[in-house]
């Protein structure tokens, strides 16, 4: 039984994003567990996310308007003092954080260089070494 979407495809955040993301090298757009994800070999970024609720039984808190991402783990305990970032279901024991869209004006540049950072965490030599060549995404 397949997913059903969980997002609106006229989203103007998700089309941000989605312009953003596929600026990278080999990047690529999939529809996985009901919502977007951004590729190059591996998932660099997601759109949308959840939060597991505190107490067993409750339901997931929604989150429609994030971008997922990996971080380094140097940078992990900084970005969660701010409360704007979560961690997501199933994504954030692997390493990866999201950052709630809706929690305050967004600052797209700041959005780009959190993409980067994850591609360059997951893409592999052969990828960042053409991201070095081209120029980054967050650099324009």
């Amino acid at each position: 039984m397949a997913h059903p979407l969980r997002y609106d495809a006229r989203d103007p955040q998700l089309a941000r994003l989605r312009e953003l993301c596929l600026q990278f090298p080999e990047a690529s757009e999939k529809v996985s567990h009901g919502r977007p994800t951004f590729r190059a070999r591996v998932m660099f970024a997601g759109y949308s996310g959840m939060i597991k609720a505190p107490v067993a039984g409750q339901p997931m808190q929604q989150l429609p308007h994030a971008v997922l991402f990996v971080v380094a783990a140097s940078e992990r305990p900084a970005l969660e003092q701010d409360p704007r970032f979560f961690l997501p279901a199933y994504y954030g024991a692997y390493g990866w954080l999201g950052l709630d869209l809706d929690a305050a004006d967004v600052d797209w540049q700041e959005v780009a260089e959190l993409v980067d950072a994850s591609y360059r965490e997951v893409s592999g030599p052969r990828l960042v070494r053409l991201l070095d060549e081209r120029g980054s995404p967050a650099d324009r």
